[in-house]
């Protein structure tokens, strides 16, 4: 439900006027005679706004890949903001004491990237399980907090290469059925 106060007079007006609910209009494409903020509020105020974890995932691209700046490209397509800062911290993090640090705010501000920036790449590292924040109640680490390497990604990685040689493989009928019943719950 949209809750702002300028705008609410014109989203009580189209629910008066047409008979439907806010949720109604918002898979509406066209409105006619509507005004474009009252679409847009609807439309804020209904959508979720979960950031993707989007990589250039081709064969090609990655069997050439050869080098570090490759790799932010295949990782941060069509963004240089985020394939910089992803080198500094993969760096940076490469050359610390026991590949290990403290915090990452210190990498935006010595490569000049703003905080946003920052919280979108580490995000999305750890998302995709490059880097691991470690809590200072481990042992393993001293007992420190900051940040480390992972080893996920890598194993995500062997356990994919794998999946379509298991999944040609023709094991019995009851495997068969079973392939053939997919296209009922897609």
């Amino acid at each position: 439900m949209v809750r702002s106060v300028s705008h609410g007079s014109w989203c009580k007006a189209i629910s008066r006027k047409w008979g439907q609910s806010h949720r109604e209009f918002f898979n509406t494409t066209k409105i006619s005679g509507l005004p474009l903020e009252c679409l847009v509020l609807i439309k804020k105020g209904m959508v979720n706004m979960k950031g993707g974890t989007k990589i250039e995932f081709g064969f090609n691209r990655i069997s050439r890949i050869q080098s570090l700046d490759e790799f932010a490209e295949l990782l941060f397509p069509s963004n240089r903001n985020h394939q910089r800062l992803f080198l500094a911290i993969f760096v940076e993090l490469k050359y610390a004491d026991g590949q290990f640090l403290k915090s990452l705010e210190w990498v935006a501000d010595e490569y000049r990237c703003s905080r946003r920036v920052l919280e979108v790449v580490r995000a999305k590292m750890r998302r995709i399980g490059l880097i691991d924040h470690v809590s200072r109640f481990g042992q393993r680490h001293g007992y420190r907090e900051g940040w480390v390497f992972s080893t996920r990604f890598a194993k995500a990685a062997i356990s994919l290469c794998g999946l379509p040689d298991r999944f040609r493989e023709i094991r019995d009928a009851k495997q068969e059925a079973r392939d053939r019943d997919l296209f009922r719950y897609l």
